[in-house]
């Protein structure tokens, strides 16, 4: 085990000298390790009878500022820099001194085919390889750029490898992140021009004027670009109140015509749309046909969640005696059909004398 580095050994003798040079075990903190280990437990046996070829690859990796270990003699025991520390994790406690397979035997059955190249004289070089290390006691997706250099013994034959390792898995799982954001995003936009294409469609099929064609179709694209907006800056997910704010703010400043009742609900970003459409929808047709057509109507807005499942009354009273339409419009197949299909569920309206009730039952999505 590694041990303090205040009890290391005085330089040893085979450091020093015309075979090798002056070299010292106190050039940090692996440094220090190495040169206080027990190596008399290891099949390398005490420092003092270590080759000249050893004690200079244990030279140039301790030299290294990448994070380097190396492994040598038939067991491929380890040795490390400080740089190379950090990738061990919880196994740095025992890894000094044992074997490559003990110590990486999570990764093991991955590396063995470029350790084998590598004993057989050839050095690998491997980019972004993929490896689930337990080190710190738990699976964990990893990505590694490293290569394997042979080490060779007094006698020119290989003994060992050298190990020179940058970690790449933030830069890969950015890499990653960024891919999934535009495929999110091109989802989105496929939505948006599909959304789009069945407003204007419809709503020019339904006009009686060009006039009127013109003002709905404009409206009720505004209504959609105000309900893309809710996501610029804020993520993948927005608050049912700012959905509400953005869908029917002009009806809810300075006066109660609308009265809103239900938890901080976060709405993912489809369904939020899809929310925010038929809010927007029903908000229009309140004001032109409805209980906000009359200065004594109001609009009850309730919602609720339970273990997933959402619903949402729009409820009208104290305006004008409710007819049923005689055809349905496009706003009709908004609220009944389009919008229930973003939360997985069924809406309905119904036409009372006393006012609009309008039933949206569903499940939000996690």
């Amino acid at each position: 085990m590694i041990t303090d580095p205040s009890d290391a050994m005085t330089p040893d003798p085979a450091m020093d000298g015309p075979r090798f040079g002056r070299f010292s075990w106190d050039g940090g903190r692996m440094a220090r390790a190495i040169g206080a280990f027990d190596w008399s437990a290891t099949p390398l046996g005490p420092i003092s009878g270590w080759p000249v070829s050893l004690l200079s690859a244990v030279r140039t990796m301790l030299g290294q500022r990448h994070a380097s270990c190396m492994f040598w003699g038939p067991e491929l025991i380890m040795l490390y820099n400080d740089a190379y520390a950090p990738v061990l994790g919880r196994k740095e406690e025992r890894a000094l001194g044992q074997p490559f397979q003990q110590i990486w035997a999570d990764v093991w059955n991955d590396v063995r085919p470029l350790v084998d190249q590598t004993l057989s004289g050839q050095g690998t070089y491997c980019e972004e390889m993929r490896l689930v290390m337990t080190r710190n006691g738990f699976d964990e997706e990893t990505f590694w750029t490293f290569s394997y250099a042979p080490l060779y013994d007094d006698r020119g034959q290989v003994a060992g490898l050298l190990n020179i390792t940058v970690d790449m898995t933030a830069l890969v799982t950015a890499r990653r992140n960024e891919q999934v954001m535009q495929q999110e995003l091109l989802h989105r936009i496929k939505n948006i021009l599909s959304v789009t294409s069945t407003v204007v469609s419809s709503s020019l099929r339904n006009a009686a004027t060009i006039q009127e064609a013109r003002d709905t179709v404009g409206a009720r694209i505004m209504a959609l670009a105000k309900a893309q907006g809710l996501f610029t800056g804020l993520g993948d997910s927005a608050d049912i109140t700012e959905v509400m704010a953005r869908s029917i703010g002009a009806h809810l400043v300075g006066n109660d015509r609308i009265r809103l009742s239900g938890p901080s609900i976060p709405l993912s970003s489809q369904q939020a749309v899809g929310l925010s459409l038929a809010l927007y929808e029903l908000a229009t047709n309140a004001a032109k046909y409805g209980a906000l057509a009359s200065p004594q109507g109001v609009v009850d807005l309730s919602w609720s969640v339970r273990e997933g499942d959402f619903a949402l009354d729009w409820q009208e009273s104290g305006g004008a005696e409710v007819v049923p339409p005689k055809r349905e419009g496009f706003g009709s197949r908004l609220v009944n059909m389009i919008v229930p299909a973003y939360f997985d569920g069924q809406g309905r309206a119904d036409y009372l004398p006393h006012g609009l009730h309008y039933r949206l039952r569903g499940q939000l999505t996690p």
